[in-house]
């Protein structure tokens, strides 16, 4: 096996452990974002095991990669991610949902591995913005990434934001959409519809890379493939499935924000564990 072909099967591994651990999460916590946390997992896997110049035992290091989690809402699938990677206990990630917990609702910066509070839909790509901007100010080499939702994209501080990426030629920022199509209450398209959203980002000024962002293969050629010397900021646009990983709650509106009851609970652990053992290196 090519080395390149192992470590996509080990991110494909890891992507199925966190998915077992989210469903575990919002089941304990009674409550979550769990079907854009699903559809989100392999594109955050894929940053925080592959991409991201990190370090869990030094969170704040001078020139460490900011990744920001604009679609906030979905913030359990982040903290399952940052405990993985070592930024968080599994004795705090248990306290979710629970009273005076620190892990909030959505991403606060009281959190070893987040940046800084979000959640506000449309405002994250402007807070990369400046921190990419920063970045060029300062000659400080780190890159900042930006993980949006579809829904959000509604929102004229997104347009605002990608003007001025564009204005400052700001090839250490990447955006990245999570299209999985669905939002709180429609199809996003019935709702404000998008498309054809990558000649409207491209016509902005970005770099414009339309992926299946449940294929790790094609997630991890996008990121490696960023030209961060280009003058442009670049677009990942991943296309995904809500839900992704548990059959019954794929592409269906009701896991926005959806908690499985007992029995559904332990079937949908079934087939993760059946993920997990198909997805094994050692397999």
């Amino acid at each position: 096996m090519l080395v390149q072909d192992r470590e996509i099967k080990q991110l494909e591994y890891t992507a199925s452990k966190i998915r077992k651990r989210l469903l575990e999460v919002v089941y304990q916590a009674k409550a979550g974002h769990i079907g854009g946390g699903l559809s989100a997992l392999d594109m955050l896997s894929a940053l925080y095991f592959h991409t991201l110049n990190i370090d869990p035992k030094d969170p704040k290091k001078e020139n460490r990669d900011r990744f920001l989690m604009s679609k906030g809402h979905c913030v359990e699938a982040l903290y399952c991610v940052l405990e993985e990677r070592g930024f968080i206990s599994p004795e705090l990630l248990n306290t979710y949902g629970k009273y005076n917990s620190p892990l909030a609702g959505h991403p606060t910066s009281k959190i070893p591995g987040i940046e800084v509070n979000t959640g506000a839909l449309g405002h994250g790509l402007s807070i990369g913005v400046g921190l990419a901007l920063a970045a060029k100010m300062d000659h400080k080499k780190y890159k900042t990434f930006v993980l949006m939702g579809d829904g959000e994209q509604g929102e004229g501080s997104i347009y605002e934001a990608a003007m001025a990426a564009s204005h400052y030629r700001l090839d250490n920022l990447t955006a990245i959409i999570d299209r999985n199509g669905l939002q709180i209450s429609d199809r996003t398209e019935n709702l404000m519809s998008l498309e054809p959203i990558g000649k409207r980002w491209q016509a902005l000024g970005w770099d414009v890379a339309e992926i299946d962002g449940n294929d790790m293969g094609q997630i991890v050629q996008a990121l490696d493939c960023i030209n961060f010397h280009n003058n442009s900021p670049h677009l990942i646009i991943s296309r995904t499935t809500k839900g992704k990983g548990i059959s019954q709650m794929e592409n269906h509106l009701k896991w926005h924000h959806g908690v499985p009851q007992k029995e559904e609970y332990e079937q949908f652990m079934r087939e993760l564990d059946e993920n997990i053992a198909n997805h094994s290196i050692h397999g």
